[in-house]
């Protein structure tokens, strides 16, 4: 079946996206409590960095997803995954929230506690195992 090596693909480019999501957000917990500035400026470009690669993980990932969903459509009728397309839908507004974030820090302009930034940080682990439980599980 070949749409099982682009499965495999999509399952390798969700890692990645997961990977950056989970360490961006630990980042700006950094960032918040860094009081050196050349400290700073290191997280920046760290942040920088980080958001490139998550954004072509998250990319990919969702490209491989909708080459699947093509090859075959039958998912679509499945209600776990009406479910788990909204999740992802979350996380792509997740995504976004974090960029949104690395701008105001590349601006010096974010104002976020570590604290409140360290719940932030736990919304893709909460999004991660609800949609692993829907895709292994498929509980309806």
């Amino acid at each position: 079946m070949p749409w099982l090596y682009i499965k495999a693909l999509h399952v390798i480019f969700v890692v990645t996206w997961f990977a950056g999501l989970f360490y961006l957000p630990r980042l700006f917990v950094y960032h918040a409590e860094a009081t050196e500035a050349v400290v700073r400026e290191r997280l920046k470009m760290m942040e920088r960095r980080l958001m490139v690669l998550t954004h072509i993980g998250g990319a990919l990932a969702v490209l491989f997803g909708v080459w699947i969903l093509v090859l075959v459509p039958a998912f679509l009728r499945m209600p776990w995954m009406h479910a788990k397309l909204g999740l992802v839908v979350l996380l792509i507004g997740y995504h976004f929230w974090v960029m949104h974030l690395k701008n105001l820090f590349a601006r010096d302009a974010c104002r976020w506690s570590s604290r409140r930034l360290r719940w932030f940080n736990e919304i893709p682990s909460l999004l991660l195992v609800a949609i692993v439980v829907l895709v292994v599980v498929k509980p309806f």
